[in-house]
């Protein structure tokens, strides 16, 4: 796969900055190592691949928060509308450290607010005030339960219309059941892009019999690191998920 990275044309992270999206719409695929290999072979007419400083497969660092009683994670599980997340994300390689907030309206659509920040504690004012003005849970309530790492590519097209996001090397560690899961060879691509304009990518994810499959690092983490939370909602996903990697 590194060899296959090398070969795609660069874009830089000032040159990405082009790509608005205003009208965003996020899909999500879920595949293997092998299966990304013939997508990269397949992609590299079409795609430019983020290079920050001669590096092309960035290693992320994230820590996700929820309330005491999973209340979060269970708004997911149960299917709710208007649900949120929060989180901290860690670019390892920038030492950049974002604390963000994401939204799920009823609509499908999802928006994130964040502040960069040097920690993870709550207690400080500038969170406080962020938090009070974008998340509905009270910051008293909140405790870390899930900590993930992966590594990304992204593929920017050639129209700059959208943005593929590829994750490898996926770990959770549950802080609350200090449980570990590797994943593998599990591959998580993302397309964001504007609106439905034309993909390249589609046809190729079509031709390698890749479908959209929705994956949450937290919630699926979740799911499978702490064997009290409710899972039947996510039960076909996991199902889902374990056929694919017995199918490589």
């Amino acid at each position: 796969m590194d060899k296959l990275i090398e070969l795609f044309p660069s874009i830089t992270l000032a040159e990405m900055s082009s790509v608005k999206l205003m009208n965003r719409t996020d899909t999500k695929f879920v595949t293997t190592r092998k299966q990304l290999c013939h997508l990269l072979e397949m992609a590299q007419r079409d795609y430019y691949i983020q290079d920050i400083d001669g590096e092309r497969n960035m290693l992320y660092d994230t820590t996700y928060f929820d309330t005491i009683d999973f209340q979060m994670y269970k708004d997911h599980q149960y299917g709710h509308t208007n649900r949120q997340k929060i989180r901290f994300r860690t670019y390892v390689s920038s030492h950049l450290q974002f604390m963000e907030v994401k939204t799920k309206n009823n609509h499908g659509r999802t928006k994130k607010k964040r502040i960069e920040v040097k920690d993870m504690n709550l207690q400080d004012t500038e969170k406080r005030d962020f938090l009070s003005k974008h998340l509905k849970f009270d910051s008293a309530t909140l405790a870390p339960h899930m900590h993930n790492s992966f590594r990304r590519i992204t593929l920017v097209n050639r129209a700059k219309t959208e943005r593929l996001t590829i994750d490898t090397e996926l770990e959770f560690d549950n802080v609350q059941t200090h449980e570990h899961k590797f994943m593998n060879d599990l591959v998580i691509i993302e397309l964001k892009r504007d609106g439905l304009v034309y993909s390249p990518v589609l046809e190729m994810l079509r031709q390698l019999h890749i479908h959209p499959h929705g994956f949450s690092k937290y919630c699926m983490g979740a799911a499978m690191t702490n064997g009290q939370l409710p899972i039947n909602r996510f039960k076909e996903k996991l199902r889902e998920i374990n056929k694919i990697l017995l199918n490589e």
